[in-house]
């Protein structure tokens, strides 16, 4: 069953290595630029935004937080970009979590209240996005990284990733959001082991329990999470993205308030993109049995 569900695409991988090469020629080695932001060359709707500390496992210190809650304001703020993948430079490491190095100096910026729309110790992690987030997953994804990928809608796992509350074993507690996106994505049983055990998770387990979405060889968790953005950018965006924030709606309320919230907000597509939609399939033919390869 796993081999199965593991994804092949020569050609898809291809373009992507093409997109990818470009975006390496762009990259900066700047020491004080720690993020990488750009974008798919022919898909500019899809922001690519890189923890770009390669030598230090993607680990994140204030001035990488500052700077990646600064790249996903942009990308909530920016209208002409739909679609973010989170992934890690170098290809060996998503994100560590935070740089313990700077834990280690006790010289850390927290505030004694919470603000939800402040910077978080791993810097975007308390943001309530309202445009789709993937996160490319290769090599450690563990403690503060683990609550990073957290963040996104999807998750794209290599086979030799790794995931796990691995900061239970140098007393760090989870303050960006583990606690809480944890049990609402594996369910609390589940969340409970990692939190408690503190143990690593490979990716056939992570995979099993929902923790990743796709499962993919090493090396193409990039050019699959681009892929996958590809094809979910195919469909009216609007309709997708308002039945997205619906689902997270559901988590946290009452049925019947999620059922009206559902109902109102899906009633203001029926003209925009629904009845569009409607007449395209009826008089075109397509997407019929289920398929959607020749929609256009």
């Amino acid at each position: 069953m796993y081999h199965n569900r593991l994804l092949f695409s020569s050609c898809a991988h291809r373009e992507c290595f093409r997109t990818l090469t470009s975006i390496l020629r762009r990259s900066t080695s700047s020491s004080s630029v720690t993020i990488q932001v750009s974008h798919v060359d022919n898909t500019p709707s899809i922001r690519l935004i890189g923890i770009n500390r390669p030598n230090k496992r993607n680990c994140v210190n204030h001035s990488t937080a500052r700077q990646l809650f600064s790249a996903f304001q942009d990308f909530e703020n920016d209208s002409t970009v739909r679609l973010a993948i989170l992934y890690g430079e170098g290809g060996s490491a998503f994100c560590a979590g935070y740089d313990l190095s700077e834990v280690a100096t006790a010289n850390i910026p927290l505030p004694m209240k919470y603000n939800k729309d402040e910077l978080a110790p791993m810097g975007p992690s308390r943001m309530n996005l309202k445009k789709p987030l993937i996160a490319a997953i290769a090599g450690p994804c563990v403690a503060g990284g683990l609550e990073l990928s957290l963040l996104a809608d999807m998750r794209v796992g290599e086979q030799s990733s790794k995931y796990g509350v691995l900061c239970r074993r140098f007393g760090v507690p989870l303050i960006d959001g583990g606690t809480v996106r944890l049990p609402r994505l594996i369910g609390l049983s589940r969340a409970l082991d990692l939190i408690l055990t503190g143990r690593t998770v490979d990716a056939h387990e992570a995979f099993q329990i929902g923790l990743i979405n796709r499962l993919v060889p090493d090396g193409q968790c990039l050019s699959e999470a681009i892929q996958l953005a590809k094809d979910i950018l195919r469909f009216p965006y609007e309709c997708m993205n308002t039945d997205r924030l619906s689902a997270y709606f559901s988590v946290s309320n009452t049925i019947d308030d999620s059922l009206k919230r559902e109902y109102e907000y899906g009633r203001e597509l029926i003209e925009r993109e629904s009845i569009p939609g409607a007449k395209h399939f009826a008089e075109q033919k397509q997407g019929r049995g289920g398929k959607y390869d020749d929609v256009k």
